[in-house]
């Protein structure tokens, strides 16, 4: 079975928010025809994608200017077991830059009266539990209703994505066992694919119609987007796809997606369909479409705070002093970025099939190559001020999140301040840096510093880092579970150092942090959890998109007991 989208013969009847393809102004010819761009631009966009060959995968560019495909290029391999090279017209998975099209398409049954971004999901979908407040359509498609990530909730449970065919169905299990929420819906930012899934399942409930079926008649068919379908079964044929590899810098290995989840990802797609949808959002023909797009690209608030830099699907966000609405992608070994700049009416499309693809930094190259001949672009950020290494030492150091815990390490590396893990630290004043991706740090006093970026406001405080004694590594030995993740993981020592052990084949030393904290690798900051009088009760997972996710400490009464 191929999931490409076939050619239509004729146009639907469409209610609501009607997308037609005459209206875009682009033909299917039109976006069909090689791409021409003057040889000097040409180049520099060829030396951007160097050292694909013919013995590597690698990555596929269309650039469109004022409406109109500019330019059109492959370069490496498609799939490396049989010598199919990329092209323009190759397939790829877009990842997250899926999310745009799963917001449309809840936006377009809000424009026919279907629903209301602002009711619970609950009244759609009751096996997500109930909050207070309810969790609204709108939050999951913002990122601000408080869900877990149902990918990182697997992964604490053994089964990381695309280990095995998770769908629809086990992500709805999986919501439906948790207890809590990140936070008060609502209140914070934190990046979920969760809400993006559970509007998949919305629209097909309310539409009567499979997700992919709504979307391809409701907006791929209509916009002449011929070469876009979802993967919705992983084991479908789909002509034209290039194979995802991993790079493992001593060669590839084939790394794909085996789930059938989609609406969070999980987009197949071309450069050119992408450039197509983004020159429609960049100008819509119907004014009952701009309403709509018009949603996609307002930022979200919370109480106190200016608008920040997501909006339904899009990330909204200024570069280099240049107003852009884009958003990223990752999928197994799928990378992809699409970024817009509706001011300069530009747009670029990175879609790669291997994991160092670097299709994010790509992207923004290729994009100044051609916002440079239109406007001058404001210089990256920078360091503007001059810290003695006394003044850096002074700030180094290890603090702790108020929100959930987690750790900010703070490194001297020789000549300026960075995150451990992460990007250098430049100097704006003697309290205050900025990162190249965006972070704004600012110390209060000498011992808080307030992260932001473009999302949200998180405040950590200095902390004491921690030495436990072989007794207090000791009094932790147990095992703890998890009835949201329906897990266990118990914890031991070997030669003096406390293991997080799970099922037969997993293993990860912890790495003290500060008291009651520990570095759990990729299974993110384990948290010791106790009772007033001192007593070890249990232990809390934290990641980045869970928050606190608790383990109850076993005891020989609260084992159950086997079967007779």
């Amino acid at each position: 079975m191929t999931r490409t989208a076939p050619l239509p013969s004729s146009l639907p009847h469409l209610v609501g928010a009607l997308l037609c393809s005459v209206s875009l102004g682009l033909s299917s010819s039109t976006w069909a025809q090689p791409a021409v761009a003057p040889a000097s631009l040409q180049a520099d966009v060829d030396a951007i994608f160097s050292g694909y060959t013919s013995q590597t995968p690698g990555c596929a560019v269309g650039v469109s200017v004022d409406g109109a495909m500019a330019l059109q290029r492959g370069y490496g391999m498609a799939d490396l077991e049989h010598d199919v090279p990329i092209t323009p017209e190759t397939i790829f998975e877009a990842g997250s830059v899926s999310k745009q099209f799963t917001a449309a398409a809840v936006l377009l049954l809000e424009a026919d009266g279907r629903l209301r971004l602002d009711e619970p999901i609950t009244k759609y979908i009751p096996e997500v539990p109930t909050t207070t407040p309810p969790v609204t359509i709108r939050q999951m498609l913002q990122h601000t209703s408080g869900l877990r990530d149902w990918g990182s909730l697997a992964g604490i449970s053994g089964w990381p994505r695309t280990t095995r065919v998770h769908t629809h169905a086990h992500v709805l299990d999986i919501v439906s066992r948790q207890a809590a929420t990140n936070f008060i819906p609502g209140t914070h930012w934190s990046y979920s694919n969760t809400g993006y899934n559970l509007a998949a399942v919305l629209v097909a409930r309310v539409s009567g119609l499979s997700f992919a079926e709504f979307t391809r008649q409701r907006l791929f068919v209509p916009l002449g987007l011929r070469h876009t379908s979802w993967r919705d079964d992983h084991r479908a044929i789909v002509k034209g796809r290039a194979l995802a590899y991993e790079d493992t810098g001593n060669g590839f290995l084939t790394e794909m997606p085996f789930e059938s989840v989609h609406g969070n990802g999980g987009l197949l797609t071309t450069v050119s369909d992408l450039l197509a949808w983004t020159s429609y959002l960049h100008r819509p023909s119907r004014p009952t479409d701009a309403a709509w797009i018009g949603q996609m690209q307002i930022p979200i608030s919370f109480s106190g705070t200016a608008g920040r830099g997501y909006g339904l699907g899009l990330m909204i966000d200024t570069r280099r002093g240049v107003r852009q609405v884009d958003h990223s992608g990752s999928t197994a070994g799928y990378l992809a970025h699409l970024a817009g700049y509706p001011d300069q009416r530009i747009a670029v499309a990175v879609l790669c099939n291997v994991t160092s693809g670097q299709a994010t930094q790509r992207a923004y190259r290729t994009a100044d190559v051609y916002l440079a001949r239109a406007i001058t672009l404001q210089d990256p950020v920078g360091a503007t001020a001059t810290l003695s290494r006394a003044e850096r030492n002074a700030l180094a150091g290890l603090y702790r999140s108020r929100l959930d815990g987690r750790p900010l390490r703070l490194l001297d590396d020789g000549e300026a301040l960075r995150m451990a893990g992460g990007a250098r630290l430049l100097p704006q004043s003697a309290r205050t840096f900025a990162s190249a991706g965006g972070q704004q740090l600012q110390f209060i006093g000498g011992d808080t510093v307030r992260v932001s970026d473009r999302y949200d406001e998180v405040t950590y405080d200095r902390t004491t880092e921690a030495t436990p004694s072989m007794a207090e590594l000791q009094a932790l030995v147990g095992t703890y579970r998890s009835a949201e993740v329906e897990t266990s993981l118990r914890l031991t020592l070997d030669g003096g150092q406390l293991i997080v052990r799970r099922g037969v084949d997993t293993r990860v030393p912890l790495t003290p942090l500060y008291r009651d904290a520990f570095d759990a690798a990729s299974l993110g900051t384990l948290l010791v959890q106790r009772a007033v009088d001192g007593t070890v009760t249990g232990i809390s997972v934290v990641q980045d998109r869970v928050w606190h996710l608790p383990f109850t400490r076993e005891t020989a009464a609260s084992r159950p007991r086997p079967e007779p």
